[in-house]
């Protein structure tokens, strides 16, 4: 399974580039089966999703070929349209197959997703959106057996801005007939990412990053090149290993914009932090002052994948924070973890208050999710003694190697 030693103690401190965001680089991915042509695509982090991925392109006929962060996908071939059940159960972000299947197809048998279990992730909004657009879905076995002839633009509503649906309905009305129009949508920076590569392949949407999508069918699409946009998570996860270390650090290859909320945030709670172009550099203060309150919300609000990050921080702040999660109902299971490290944390339903301690001690611990093992790792960086974080398989699903970019920035970290 893996696991994550670190002895604490040491500041983060140098310089470090962020890769491509595993929130792009998913959906664009699913997207290379549209054009049934070549795509390029550059700045792709090694990440175990992005290898399901990969194994979910060549299982239905495309040929995939990787060469460093370049990884070029022929979906001229493309000959299947059942997606594995074991890589879809493998991770939730395989279900974005769905949309792009159905438009590139008109068919496409797919299972319930999987993924990380941090609460119900419903996928009645996917579902009822395609079917709007013409969609004949049947569900059985735990299998959704979905098929079109023809798909047509129509204006689909919300009811929450959910960036999988805001995805599956922007893939499938790419060769709708007629125009497409999403309320509500997602807005988060990955969704005009999406917007980008969709339209330098030959696509028609505009809108992506305002809760108004408008996709415009179009009967071919065009070889396409495209550099992925950095990761903000994995940006404020490094802010966050150098504000928890007394630390200081400089970020290359950001986009300052997409991190308004994370560094608001970083700044509220003692760091210093200052933006130029597409660079971020963070001073940590000696103590770090207690947040009154974090409030998970869709973009531009807080994002949920920083909340347990940011928990991690405040447990060795000065006061008292209270963290309300509104995006996911069990996104809690790293405070009892971080509890075995000496943080003092109340959990009541969505709601988490964290009481600063003079300092954490390190212990064994369980990585029970993605984020919430990156935080256990910022907490074994600021712990005294040796913390081992296991289960690392999680951490491996949304970071590029995270325990060399933090040994390259001083910490005493192994994977093992």
């Amino acid at each position: 399974m893996g696991k994550f030693v670190i002895v604490g103690g040491n500041r983060i401190t140098g310089e470090a580039r962020v890769g491509g965001a595993k929130n792009s680089v998913l959906p664009i991915m699913a997207a290379t089966v549209l054009n049934g042509k070549i795509n390029v695509l550059h700045d792709i982090p090694h990440l175990s999703d992005v290898e399901i991925m990969t194994k979910i392109l060549k299982s239905i006929g495309c040929e995939v070929t990787r060469e460093g962060t370049t990884i070029v996908v022929d979906s001229t071939g493309l000959s299947g349209c059942e997606i594995p059940e074991s890589l879809v159960r493998e991770m939730r972000s395989s279900f974005i197959f769905l949309g792009a299947m159905l438009s590139r197809c008109g068919k496409v048998v797919i299972s319930y997703p999987g993924g990380c279990e941090i609460g119900p992730r419903p996928i009645d909004l996917h579902l009822r959106s395609l079917r709007e657009m013409g969609a004949i879905i049947e569900e059985k076995h735990g299998f959704l057996y979905c098929e079109a002839k023809e798909l047509k633009g129509t204006e689909i509503q919300l009811d929450f801005p959910s960036v999988g649906a805001t995805e599956n309905i922007m893939l499938a009305a790419v060769f709708a007939k007629g125009t497409t129009v999403i309320r509500n949508a997602a807005r988060e920076p990955e969704i005009i990412d999406l917007e980008n590569f969709i339209n330098a392949m030959g696509g028609k949407i505009s809108g992506a990053g305002s809760a108004t999508i408008c996709i415009e069918g179009v009967e071919t699409l065009n070889e396409v090149e495209h550099k992925i946009i950095p990761d903000r998570i994995v940006a404020g996860t490094f802010l966050a290993a150098a504000a928890i270390t007394k630390g200081n650090i400089i970020l290359t290859n950001i986009i300052p914009e997409h991190l308004q909320s994370i560094l608001y945030k970083l700044k509220e709670c003692g760091c210093h932090v200052v933006c130029k172009n597409n660079t971020v550099k963070l001073q940590a203060p000696e103590k770090l002052v207690a947040i009154d309150s974090i409030k998970t919300l869709p973009y531009p609000g807080f994002p949920t994948d920083m909340q347990s990050q940011m928990m991690a921080l405040m447990t060795i702040s000065d006061g008292i924070s209270v963290f309300i999660e509104t995006i996911f109902e069990n996104r809690f299971k790293h405070a009892e973890e971080l509890m075995r490290m000496g943080a003092n944390i109340k959990v009541d339903g969505r709601v988490a208050i964290v009481k600063g301690v003079k300092k954490l001690s390190g212990a064994m611990v369980n990585a029970k999710d993605l984020r919430g093992g990156a935080a256990l790792i910022l907490a074994g960086l600021a712990a005294e003694g040796k913390t081992i974080v296991e289960n690392a398989k999680h951490v491996e699903r949304g970071y590029d190697h995270l325990e060399e970019v933090l040994k390259s920035l001083g910490a005493n970290i192994q994977y093992l």
